[in-house]
Parts: C-alpha cells; structure tokens; sequence
C-alpha cells in the first residue's frame, strides 16, 4: 500500500517539479481525534511528508472547536488545511476562511454529491444517514426491515425509537426528510415539524445525541429502531450487536466530511497538494478500513469486505446533499423551535 501511496504522490502534477518544495516548510493541518487522527498519523501524513518535502502538524478538534480558531485567528491564520463535516465547511467558505481549490485533474473523479459549488472545499469522504435496527429484534417479531422515512411513525414502535437532536447533523437530517415526505424540504421546513410533533413524536424514546447512550439503549432493549450514521451502526455491528442499517427507499443523506485550503494560509500549494492526496485511490481505501468514510473519489475500487457498512458504489449516486446555505442561516432558529415544539 506504501509503494502505491508513492507512486501516486510522484505521479501528482500538483508535487512534480515544484520549487514551493525546495525547502521543508510546517504545515498545519485541523481534523478529527480520535480513531481519524490516529489512521492519518500512522498511515496518510508519513509518506506525504517524504515526498512533498514538509512537516506535518496535525491539530486535532471536533469541527466547531476548528471553526473556532480559525475564527480567533482570524487575519492571521495558523491553520492551513482544516478537515471538517460538510455543514461546519459551508459555515467556513461562507465566513471568508476557506481559498479557491487549485485546479487538479483529481477532481473530476469526486462524486457530485461531494463537491462544493463555490469551488472553496471538497469532499474527502462520507458516511450516511439512515435508518437502523434490531433485527434478532424484528425477526422474533416477524416484523419487516425499515425501508421507509415514514415507517418512523409506525405504532408499534411507541417509544421504542431513537433520533439524535437537530444539534446533531443526523437529527437536522431526519428534520429535513420529514420535510421532504411532506412536500417541503431546507426551504419549507413546516411539514418536518409538523410530522415528527403529530406523527413521530409519540414513537420516540429519546432524541439522543450520546452515542454511548444510543448503543446502551439498545443493548437493553429499549430501542428497537433509529436514524443514525453508517459509520457509528457499522461500529456497532462489529462489536456482535444485530444492528442493520437502511438506506430508506426515499434516499438517505450524505454527511460528508470536507477538507478545504485555508485562506491567508502562507503554505497554499502544500495545502492543496495535500487535499488532492487525500482523494488519490490509495489514500481513499486507507480511510475508509481506518476511519469508516465511504470513499468520494468514484474510481476507488473496494473488496466486499472493505465495503461493508460504507456508502459505496451505486449507494452514493442515490444519497441526498442538503442545502447547507439553507440550513445554516436557520439552523438556530430550527434549534429554538425544536426545543420548544419537539423536546419539550
């Protein structure tokens, strides 16, 4: 895998010949903790470092505390590349701190549901929003697998589910289904209110943003059916647990995560550089066995193994991309009225 690494970072037009790398220089790159930040220490930053001739420093955060230094730093930026989920990565081109992406022929592979209009950011992978469930749970009942947004508000599962909050990108995407089966969407979000307070509430057990205390709860049998993220169901399943995702027949979302170069940044052609290596083939199948992101590069080929529990394939071309536009400038004000409507 290292020897093919390499080769693809000489192959890069954005590392061949360039006198930027001359001299090592420190680059500094935002992301995850976590298991993320140990596959890109162990496994992604060592053979970019050797070949683009720079140190990596790796500053770990969940994606509100880097927005929050690149807000503070602001007019001065330590930061050159920041690795966030795609709703905080729009806050970011919109506020000013994301640079326009250098041309590369690496992007015409990302999927479209990856790529940013404003050209400021990209998708470097994904995960996705469904639903889950028991199924040793639903096969003593006879019951059949969830396919549907609206099977959520099927009686029989009276506080037997379990949504994250809309503080949580997998609440605001169950939000925005519920508005889309009502004929609305991030635009006209009335009926995603109306439908979860008069048709989904009663079925709800918690709007659970832990997802220790989204695992207890099944475990212990309260919850039997939910809306979460691949990545956290296929985490779960590896442990033994009957847990089964659902892409619902209506789609599921993609919860990207994006990386973008920052503007003001002193090290711009390191920074893209390293973006276009995250989205090389070999990069990509590290990710997604280490950190559970389905590839955004559509030319990644993975085995039935290293698929298993990702969006992958003819998965992602059927995922939805929400406005993010839309969903930030509201997302406060969706905030306040679900706390007062919802969980009261």
């Amino acid at each position: 895998m290292k020897s093919t690494i390499t080769f693809a970072l000489v192959a890069s037009t954005a590392l061949a010949g360039t006198a930027a790398f001359a001299q090592q220089k420190t680059l500094y790159v935002a992301g995850y903790g976590g298991s993320y930040e140990q596959v890109m220490r162990k496994d992604v930053i060592p053979a970019f470092e050797k070949q683009a001739n720079v140190k990596v420093e790796y500053v770990a955060g969940n994606s509100t505390d880097t927005l929050a230094k690149l807000q503070a730093q602001k007019g001065n930026q330590q930061i050159d590349v920041i690795i966030v989920d795609d709703g905080p990565a729009y806050q970011a081109v919109s506020l000013g701190f994301c640079g326009t992406l250098a041309d590369a022929a690496i992007y015409a592979d990302v999927a479209p549901v990856m790529k940013f209009k404003s050209n400021k950011a990209v998708g470097l992978g994904m995960v996705a929003t469904g639903l889950f469930y028991n199924k040793k749970v639903f096969d003593e009942n006879k019951w059949p697998a969830p396919a549907s947004w609206a099977d959520l508000k099927d009686p029989k599962f009276r506080k037997k589910l379990v949504i994250p909050p809309i503080n949580n990108t997998y609440g605001l995407h169950a939000l925005i289904a519920f508005a889309q089966l009502g004929g609305g969407g991030e635009s006209k979000i009335e009926p995603g209110f109306k439908t979860i307070k008069d048709e989904v509430n009663a079925n709800v057990l918690a709007y659970e943003p832990s997802p220790a205390k989204m695992t207890e709860l099944f475990q212990n049998g309260q919850a039997v059916v939910g809306v979460w993220g691949s990545g956290r169901v296929k985490a779960f399943a590896d442990t033994g647990f009957p847990a089964e995702f659902v892409y619902p027949k209506e789609g599921g979302y993609a919860l990207g995560i994006a990386g973008c170069p920052v503007e003001g940044s002193k090290n711009t052609a390191e920074a893209n550089a390293f973006l276009q290596y995250m989205l090389t083939p070999p990069v990509q199948v590290i990710m997604a066995v280490g950190g559970g992101s389905g590839p955004a590069n559509t030319k990644v080929t993975l085995t039935p193994e290293q698929q298993k529990g990702l969006p992958y394939g003819e998965q992602v071309k059927a995922l939805k991309a929400v406005d993010w536009d839309v969903a930030n400038d509201k997302r406060e004000e969706w905030t306040r009225r679900w706390n007062r409507e919802i969980e009261r």
